[in-house]
């Protein structure tokens, strides 16, 4: 049996990876950037045959744990509440990155290794459709305002008719990557299962489905709701400096950005179509929160009533999600009247292409409303 010559524990930061390596009797440590090429100098740095353990930090170590598996390298991932009550019976005061980088590794040395099992291939295969997904979606966008740009000022029929084609090539090619998605899909029952919860959710349409379920089948089931909110990066952060300067609270970004676009977009059509949640964002904004702060407190909602319902293998159901908003609206004698949410005023490129990308989205829930105007 071949002999550990390397041990090492990493913690794992958003954006940084501190490593500490016991090699024999000698020990190092460096900090790593938490990109593809600081993977590869992690594996590097370490070596085949290494043993490594790490947190599970939703996303931030997956990409981390598959380089080092794929070069040879021993991986084990622990959950955080095992890691800060080792730490804390190894009599830690400090919580630094360091400090949790020698915890890890003094639990790799004291303690049994158990291999981690990275996500089955099937679900890092509709990763990668629904990015791609996202990818041409947000291309199609970009055509889209070019073409209406390029038709208003009427300079080139024959750049008009370019980009009009180009369009026509980029839904043929989302077409046909959300076919091949659903194919992926319906042959694992486990993604099957969850996709059919998703889509019977108010809000979340066909190609919003897939996304989410591209998001989130790769995360650890055992997160708790406050891990995947901060996963998500809809935690809240707070902002001050001395006692002169305190910036309002703002959501952290630091997270998943293409789960919080898709969220974003679930929490337009909720609060336009679901009586729960329009009551919620209602009664936020009647509270003196900003139109904005109340579409991003429907999110995290929504995230909380997603994650649950996909572990648990339950339906969705808007009316326990939003109870409480519901009941009072019950007891009161005039309910609070919902404005409608103008985020699109404040996106960065403009209000067009907002609602563009919501329709990209969500395009089967903007035809049923269509049809029940025209009844």
């Amino acid at each position: 049996m071949q002999s550990t010559k390397t041990w090492c524990g990493i913690d794992v930061a958003a954006k940084t990876l501190e490593a500490k390596r016991r090699r024999a009797s000698e020990a190092a440590t460096q900090t790593f950037d938490n990109d593809a090429a600081g993977h590869l100098a992690v594996l590097k740095w370490v070596g085949k045959g290494a043993l490594v353990c790490m947190e599970a930090t939703g996303v931030y170590h997956l990409q981390l744990a598959l380089t080092l598996r794929a070069g040879g390298v021993r991986v084990m991932v622990i959950n955080p509440r095992v890691a800060k009550d080792f730490g804390r019976a190894l009599g830690n005061r400090s919580k630094t990155d360091p400090v949790d980088a020698n915890t890890l590794l003094e639990y790799l040395e004291r303690m049994g290794f158990v291999a981690w099992q990275p996500p089955s291939a099937v679900v890092l295969e509709l990763r990668e459709h629904g990015r791609r997904i996202t990818e041409l979606v947000q291309a199609s966008v970009d055509e889209k305002n070019r073409a209406h740009a390029k038709g208003t000022s009427r300079l080139s029929r024959v750049v008009l008719d370019d980009v009009k084609a180009h369009l026509a090539q980029l839904q043929r090619r989302i077409a046909r990557m959300e076919s091949s998605a659903m194919a992926v899909i319906k042959a694992d029952p486990s993604l099957l299962e969850m996709y059919g919860i998703l889509v019977k959710i108010q809000g979340v349409g066909r190609r919003s489905a897939i996304l989410l379920l591209t998001e989130l089948a790769v995360l650890d089931p055992t997160m708790t709701v406050k891990q995947i909110v901060a996963y998500a990066g809809l935690d809240p952060r707070r902002y001050e400096s001395g006692t002169s300067v305190e910036k309002a609270t703002r959501i952290s970004k630091i997270g998943n950005a293409r789960l919080r676009a898709i969220l974003y977009m679930n929490a337009l059509s909720a609060v336009r179509h679901e009586r729960g949640a329009k009551l919620f964002y209602a009664r936020l904004v009647a509270r003196g929160k900003k139109k904005k702060q109340a579409l991003v407190a429907v999110m995290r909602k929504l995230l909380h009533g997603i994650w649950i319902v996909l572990q648990r293998r339950v339906p969705f159901d808007s009316a326990v999600l939003f109870a409480a908003s519901l009941a009072q609206a019950e007891s009161s004698d005039s309910a609070v009247a919902a404005p409608q949410p103008e985020p699109e005023q404040d996106h960065r490129n403009g209000r067009s292409e907002a609602k563009e990308l919501r329709q990209q989205l969500e395009p089967a829930p903007a035809e049923a409303t269509r049809r029940r105007k025209v009844a």
